[in-house]
């Protein structure tokens, strides 16, 4: 049944939604498109997901994938920003659109995240670059997009978004989802409260390293990071502000990305290549370990899963298990690389109903708002 809940933009009240999510992560890899089912009247009740209609990725060409890395290495100039987003908008509407039309669908809306090449929370900034204009004008539906400053003017981090969306999928049993994509996140739920932070350092770290030593997009399943953990570097690295810091808190590339590498050269240039890669697998292994301490004591029944690039990773899951302590389940629910898409599309759904998309004790934001701004054909 469809609540009588009038949404803030035009759009029909008498049948579920088809929503698009498109998400593009810190692994700057590609863009994932997922077109979804929601029942508008659903979020009143906490479950507004109704099922997965399709799901796309499209790879980033090699020179995009270049300036994504330039621009978050801070190796970009203004011009090229501006071209580069324009860039980033057309690849995003091809691949939207090649999606609608693999299954015959007009969607309602369209959520678009764009490519995040900066983020500085602790000065309120944030920057995801891509075109609403073009993807509305593709898909000929409204967009909804730049979810994430709204948070940031309320004093939030502007991440993690994804918490509420999690709740809405997973329901109200205790539950624990660590996603390991470019940068790592966690978010618990214990049957009353949300806490989630980024927890460090993801695939970031290990697909720079891949570039630069195997001439590889990234190691396929960590098969070249099959030696020695030098738990003396780890130890010091551990040691880096970020983990020393409270959540509310959230991290990216100009953190954990090419100045961090450059910086520890000396280190790890001496060490055979598979020590470097294993000890850097166990550093995303070890900070997600470190700041999973901070959710104790877990609930009982509690289920934990994993997802994103880094549970594909042999040696960086060998390396959960052996310090986190806690069983962890492959998130099977949604095909790889979807699930932050998904929940994209639930949060634009939100916004077009008014409905807050952000947790302020998640946050830090001084209260929950509806995100992002819209764009019509």
């Amino acid at each position: 049944m469809i609540s009588c809940m009038r949404p803030r933009i035009p759009l029909p009240l008498d049948r579920p939604w088809r929503a698009l999510g498109l998400m593009s992560g810190t692994s700057a890899d590609g863009v994932d498109v997922v077109a979804i089912e929601v029942e508008p009247g659903g979020f009143k009740q906490g479950r507004p997901f109704r099922s997965l209609l399709g799901h796309q990725v499209s790879p980033y060409p090699d020179p995009i994938r270049d300036l994504v890395l330039k621009a978050a290495s801070n190796q970009l100039d203004p011009a090229g920003l501006c071209v580069l987003q324009r860039r980033l908008g057309d690849h995003h509407a091809q691949a939207a659109r090649s999606l609608c039309e693999r299954l015959q669908l007009q969607p309602d809306l369209a959520s678009l995240h764009g490519q995040t090449v900066q983020h500085h929370p602790d000065q309120g900034a944030s920057l995801q670059l891509a075109d609403p204009y073009v993807l509305a004008e593709a898909l000929q539906c409204p967009v909804v997009w730049d979810l994430r400053r709204r948070d940031l003017a309320l004093g939030g981090q502007g991440a993690p978004l994804v918490p509420l969306a999690e709740r809405w999928l997973h329901g109200v049993k205790p539950w624990l989802a660590l996603n390991i994509g470019g940068i790592a996140n966690l978010t618990l739920w214990d049957g009353q409260q949300t806490q989630a932070w980024d927890t460090g350092p993801g695939m970031s770290l290990l697909d720079l390293a891949a570039r630069r030593w195997l001439g590889l997009p990234f190691d396929p399943e960590g098969a070249h990071a099959s030696g020695m953990v030098h738990e003396d570097l780890l130890a010091g690295w551990l040691q880096h502000p970020y983990f020393l810091q409270a959540p509310p808190k959230s991290t990216g590339r100009e953190v954990f990305g090419e100045a961090w590498l450059h910086q520890q050269d000396p280190a790890l240039e001496p060490l055979p290549l598979p020590d470097r890669l294993a000890s850097l697998a166990a550093f995303t292994a070890a900070s997600v370990a470190l700041e999973a301490e901070r959710a104790r004591p877990w609930p009982p029944g509690l289920l934990a899963l994993v997802s994103g690039g880094g549970a594909r990773h042999g040696r960086v899951r060998a390396e959960l298990e052996a310090r986190l302590k806690l069983a962890l389940a492959d998130d099977v629910a949604f095909p790889t690389g979807a699930r932050e898409a998904v929940s994209w599309a639930l949060l634009g759904s939100a916004s077009a109903l008014g409905l807050p998309g952000n947790l302020p004790e998640v946050t830090g934001a001084s209260r929950a708002v509806a995100l992002g701004s819209w764009v019509w054909p």
